[in-house]
């Protein structure tokens, strides 16, 4: 099922997302649905407060991208309970876009290689250092549930310089070519 993504504005994209146990209702299915609504707007990654709920659940989908990145050829992965513990290497800064932003896209400077710990599906305990595109991707999705969105790390004058498409989002009246749940 195609879910609303949440906009900009939406309280729950500025909380801390929850860790979740293994009983968590419906998780499957869940998961099933945040892929499927990732896929249908087009995007990368998702994070489960980009829903609506506050927890620790993110989806990524970098097989879309295998033609120019050979190695992500069928990689679709969930994470669960993730947690960055350290970002090192050499920050390396790349334009980045997100679902709950429709239409910005701004450079943003992030660490090349992560340590990261999160479950799997099946509550499989991973600790992993990760590089490159995927670190980024973990990254802007992880920050998801920290409350954190990408803006938050561009400088004030970029942020001023979006300030009339985040009102426009504030209004409730952003635009896109997938379900949106805006600002009332």
């Amino acid at each position: 099922m195609i879910l609303p993504i949440y906009v900009y504005g939406q309280p729950v994209l500025r909380q801390v997302a929850e860790d979740i146990t293994v009983d968590y209702p419906n998780l499957k299915e869940l998961i099933e649905n945040m892929f499927e609504t990732m896929d249908h707007a087009d995007g990368v990654g998702l994070a489960a407060p980009q829903i609506g709920l506050p927890i620790r659940v993110v989806v990524i989908n970098l097989d879309v991208l295998s033609e120019d990145y050979p190695e992500y050829k069928d990689f679709r992965k969930a994470y669960i309970n993730a947690h960055i513990d350290v970002v090192e290497g050499e920050e390396v800064s790349m334009e980045e876009g997100c679902l709950s932003l429709p239409g910005i896209h701004e450079s943003v400077k992030r660490g090349s290689k992560i340590h990261v710990r999160y479950m799997d599906e099946n509550f499989v305990e991973h600790n992993e250092v990760v590089e490159g595109f995927l670190a980024r991707v973990m990254q802007h999705e992880f920050d998801h549930l920290d409350g954190k969105m990408f803006i938050d790390h561009i400088s004030p004058l970029r942020k001023q310089m979006i300030k009339g498409k985040l009102n426009t989002m504030l209004k409730g009246k952003a635009r896109s070519s997938y379900k949106m749940k805006q600002v009332k």
